[in-house]
């Protein structure tokens, strides 16, 4: 089904997911880009822009591998100021301009969306950025908020919005943004060694039908899920 000419077609069966309240919306760095933020790609090109470095051999090999996450534990680990220098400058990177035109319009659809019939929220972003945070203050909603590490059991009843990698806060502090999951040996820690990013996408895809949105083909992010924790019943 088509609910915008020339848009794109709606399975049925997910449709039907949705209205019985078993469709979770996973969403990327996609949603933000009409606010002037940046892919995964898009930020690692504006660190070595804001921290004025070119990157060596290896940063290079990363980013044409489009191993960013790599890319920018390479960085962290060689650049003068270390791991919070990187994250400052990334946090100045991820300021949205909401004069922008419908610079919040994807966001505030994501939250009608992804709320049930119940009134439960149930909602993911891989996003640090704050465009959820403007909307929900903008319209005086309720909406409980939960990030990593801290992560809810993704069963019926899970009510809430979720940062996965984390959230920066309106002035971040040194352990938050050491908490972000960016670099490989964040996503190395969340996924592979302590594992709390990967049993709670797990026991989503086994208990929830997942829409990703906002994510290209080749995101690095939905590679690496996908790759790990494939399901039948994940749209794009």
């Amino acid at each position: 089904m088509q609910f915008v000419r020339n848009g794109p077609e709606v399975p049925e069966r997910l449709m039907q997911a949705h209205e019985d309240g078993r469709v979770v919306l996973f969403c990327g760095a996609g949603i933000s880009f009409p606010a002037g933020l940046p892919g995964f790609s898009g930020l690692v090109n504006q660190l070595y822009e804001t921290l004025s470095v070119a990157p060596n051999d290896a940063q290079k090999a990363a980013i044409r591998a489009r191993q960013f996450d790599t890319a920018i534990g390479l960085l962290e680990a060689e650049h003068v100021g270390g791991r919070e220098t990187v994250r400052r400058a990334l946090a100045s990177i991820l300021s949205p301009n909401l004069s922008a035109r419908n610079a919040t319009a994807t966001h505030e659809a994501l939250l009608i969306l992804g709320k049930s019939r119940e009134g439960s929220t149930r909602l993911i972003t891989t996003n640090f950025d704050r465009l959820f945070e403007q909307v929900i203050a903008a319209n005086k909603l309720t909406v409980e908020r939960l990030q990593a590490p801290l992560l809810p059991v993704p069963k019926k009843r899970w009510d809430g919005l979720v940062y996965l990698h984390g959230l920066l806060s309106a002035a971040p502090t040194a352990s938050e943004l050491d908490r972000l999951v960016v670099s490989s040996g964040d996503f190395g820690l969340a996924y592979l060694t302590e594992r709390w990013a990967a049993r709670f996408v797990s026991e989503l895809f086994r208990n929830y039908t997942v829409c990703f949105v906002g994510y290209g083909i080749n995101d690095p992010v939905l590679r690496y899920m996908m790759g790990n924790y494939s399901h039948p019943r994940a749209f794009g």
